[in-house]
């Protein structure tokens, strides 16, 4: 009787606020200050991508091919090594009223250059592709711990309780897997979900009842059990922060299959993503998936281009680097003029970046790719509250390491959260013992990209 009254409802807020938290996981929270953005399109270039290819132009590697540079690692292995400079295979030149220098690669996201931030000088920690892409999303190195999303969503709440806070698009699984959207100790609401690109891109989403009277009535039936379960058993505010969550769920199968659905998209808004009508994968689905799913409340949409192969990783040949390209170039642009001029770009962060760079040099001259490089990369940010049309930060005239205003992951995330209106030192969540926090025991906000 306890199961199906009244009380089960209080029960659940009982448990969930001497859990620190709201009645609903998923209820918007106010910002710890004004926000500039009420949401993330965080686009995330699985492999490394090459800076001194795309972002970072180094006129030193045109004419020094071939040139010797000592260096004292290598792929994580102390040394003293003999490199050899390697040219670009993109020739760079100023675009827009800013003059920011773009390479060839990215010949459509050059033309959006007066509303970038372009950073030149990312700094990460770890020269392996598990490390530094889990490092890149959870602030985390060489432990599982909640994804910046995840963050995002504990922090602020959900806009629409009919939708994830958090939702990750990726064709295939990418470096370091399902850790990159995992809540892990945040509450399980907050884990991102994952779609991919397809017929099906959320599975089950349709209802297996052949009514609505009946799945109402298998609902029913299945809540009263969950009930049971929770009141059998200790306190426990992660897992009546499990049921509040499979409210989401439900509300999902009213609202997801609108949100998928392309099909009132004029084809002036396809052929801008670079989309054929019908179509339900590639990069510029999900860049359109991305821009319904934010203006329908979802507070931070990732968006991961490849997977934990054929990608950006170019160590044989940089002309590998072209279809890749090809594939978001076109795609990331589109997002950006439909947000501008949908009015939307003044609310929402974008967020373009890859897990490290790539080496500006070669164990053999001549060779046609390019190694790990953490020492520098390049990342950029477009939106609320970015400074448009800007360049921070430098690398040495080779492009091995920082020269000015070096930008650590930390800081990036540190920026980011700002950004969105939250404190990364006072996000915190206490678990064994000490309060953790996306940025750990650092990071500083870049407040000169800042508007």
């Amino acid at each position: 009787m306890t199961a199906g009254s009244p009380l089960l409802p209080g029960l659940l807020s009982q448990l969930l606020a001497e859990d620190g938290a709201t009645a609903d996981p998923l209820a918007p929270k106010l910002p710890h200050f004004p926000a500039k953005a009420k949401r993330v399109i965080f686009l995330y270039m699985s492999g490394g991508v090459s800076h001194v290819d795309s972002w970072d132009p180094k006129p030193r590697l045109f004419s020094g091919e071939g040139q010797t540079v000592s260096v004292n690692e290598f792929q994580g292995r102390k040394g003293d090594y003999k490199m050899f400079l390697t040219r670009p295979l993109w020739e760079f030149a100023p675009h827009g009223k800013c003059g920011t220098e773009v390479s060839a690669l990215f010949p459509h996201m050059a033309k959006c250059v007066d509303d970038l931030c372009v950073i030149r000088s990312m700094r990460s920690d770890h020269t392996n592709h598990y490390e530094a892409t889990l490092g890149m999303h959870t602030g985390s190195f060489t432990f599982a711990r909640p994804g910046i999303g995840s963050w995002v969503s504990y922090g602020l709440g959900s806009e629409n309780r009919n939708l994830p806070s958090f939702v990750v698009i990726a064709p295939k699984t990418p470096y370091a897997g399902n850790q990159l959207w995992a809540s892990d100790f945040l509450p399980g609401a907050h884990q991102g979900t994952l779609v991919v690109p397809g017929s099906e891109p959320i599975a089950n989403i349709q209802r297996r009842a052949a009514t609505d009277r009946m799945q109402r009535l298998e609902l029913d039936a299945m809540a009263g059990m969950n009930r049971r379960h929770l009141l059998a058993r200790a306190a426990d505010p992660l897992l009546a922060a499990r049921m509040k969550s499979f409210e989401t769920s439900f509300g999902m199968q009213m609202e997801a299959p609108d949100a998928f659905d392309l099909s009132k998209e004029n084809e002036a808004t396809l052929d801008l993503y670079g989309l054929k009508r019908g179509q339900t994968t590639g990069f510029g689905w999900q860049c359109l998936i991305a821009r319904r799913l934010s203006e329908r409340g979802v507070r931070f949409v990732e968006l991961i281009d490849s997977g934990s192969s054929d990608n950006w990783d170019s160590h044989g040949d940089m002309m590998a680097h072209a279809p890749l390209a090809g594939n978001v170039d076109q795609p990331i642009a589109g997002l950006l003029r439909d947000l501008k001029q949908r009015g939307m770009l003044e609310d929402t962060l974008v967020v373009w970046t890859t897990e490290f760079g790539r080496t500006p040099f070669k164990e053999t001259a001549g060779a046609k790719g390019r190694e790990h490089h953490h020492w520098a990369f390049s990342s950029w940010l477009a939106g609320a509250g970015v400074k448009p049309g800007t360049v921070h930060g430098a690398t040495d005239d080779c492009g091995i390491n920082v020269a000015t205003d070096q930008v650590h992951v930390h800081d990036f995330h540190a920026t980011i959260l700002h950004l969105m209106g939250m404190n990364h030192e006072n996000l915190t969540y206490r678990h064994n013992g000490r309060d953790h926090r996306l940025t750990d025991v650092a990071g500083k906000v870049v407040k000169a990209v800042m508007t």
